[in-house]
């Protein structure tokens, strides 16, 4: 009979956090939406880049929200936006 495998220890918290990747799309999309509105030949991509700059900025809010009412343990949260603490 083989032996149970041990599961893998778990991600450290500062690579699973989706916190820094949104903040940087969002600023990515932000500079793209300047930059295509001051260049001419770029002025068609401009309402595409406003409205990621606007979703991305509406997704990091609702994560922020989340991830607080997550803290405060709330039912309504979604589960996994906190990670539990290290024993």
């Amino acid at each position: 009979m083989r032996p149970t495998p041990a599961t893998p220890p778990g991600l450290p918290p500062r690579v699973t956090d989706p916190a820094p990747v949104l903040a940087a799309g969002t600023l990515l999309f932000l500079v793209a939406a300047v930059l295509c509105s001051v260049v001419d030949s770029f002025s068609g991509a401009a309402a595409v880049c406003w409205t990621g700059t606007a979703l991305g900025a509406l997704g990091f809010g609702l994560f922020a929200l989340q991830r607080r009412a997550a803290r405060r343990g709330r039912r309504t949260a979604q589960k996994g936006l906190v990670h539990p603490p290290e024993v």
